[in-house]
């Protein structure tokens, strides 16, 4: 594909539209979503709208090694450093990223039934996704598995924070709460759990426990993904929990 075409002069196999239409959004590249919000490149003779995404990405990248995290926090100023960004390109652009962040962070209602670390994932999105310190916290809820609330327990810096097991079930004792799912952030993205989370949750089951509060899963949550303990370990087979 030549990305100085103008997107009017592809075949239509190949234009952004009509390929996400026909295949869906996550076939797309990038720069290809970038150029559907973009709609034009630079004009006659210069790059078309797909290139012109492949330039942001690009002036982006020198930045920081992933031009999407730098994405998430541009602002108009920035774009518009970039040659054949304007006022209506970068409005564009940063309005899609704030409507994507609002999708992510929306919160679900309170006695919503959590039934899977995606749906927990969303009750601490928020909280947790994209701070660039860790963050820990809890999910609490009645015995349906329905939503109590959700709150942070510890802020720690860039690289670790300390969640004492004193503090979690504290707070669900103070809300009634009958079972319970953890989670952090690995504000690097990188979602694998190291062998401290592995260790602290052991220990978390362990008290849970004892003290006849299901712990139903332990989330690590970072840069739009999230991983779950519950099903990637055999900690839970370890330690049942009566639930």
């Amino acid at each position: 594909m030549t990305y100085c075409l103008r997107i009017a002069d592809m075949a239509e196999t190949e234009r952004p539209r009509e390929r996400l239409l026909t295949y869906g959004a996550k076939t797309l590249s990038t720069a290809e979503l970038i150029a559907i919000l973009l709609g034009t490149g630079q004009g006659a003779g210069k790059l078309s709208a797909v290139g012109l995404g492949q330039l942001i990405l690009q002036e982006l990248g020198q930045h920081q090694r992933e031009p999407l995290a730098v994405l998430r926090d541009v602002s108009a100023a920035e774009l518009m450093q970039i040659d054949g960004i304007g006022p209506a390109k970068a409005t564009s652009i940063l309005a899609a990223v704030e409507l994507s962040k609002r999708t992510f962070q929306s919160r679900p209602n309170d006695k919503t039934v959590i039934d899977s670390p995606a749906a927990a994932a969303a009750a601490l999105s928020q909280d947790l996704m994209w701070q660039s310190t860790e963050r820990f916290a809890v999910v609490l809820l009645d015995v349906k598995n329905r939503l109590l609330g959700t709150q942070v327990i510890t802020v720690g810096s860039a690289t670790e924070t300390l969640a004492p097991p004193r503090e979690i079930f504290r707070e669900a004792i103070k809300h009634n709460a009958t079972r319970l799912i953890i989670a952090h952030n690995h504000p690097s993205g990188n979602i694998e759990p190291s062998q401290t989370d592995i260790e602290l949750t052991r220990q978390l089951l362990a008290g849970a426990k004892l003290l006849n509060i299901p712990l139903l899963d332990h989330l690590i949550l970072g840069d739009g993904n999230f991983q779950s303990l519950r099903e990637i370990t055999t900690l839970w087979d370890e330690c049942p929990q009566g639930e």
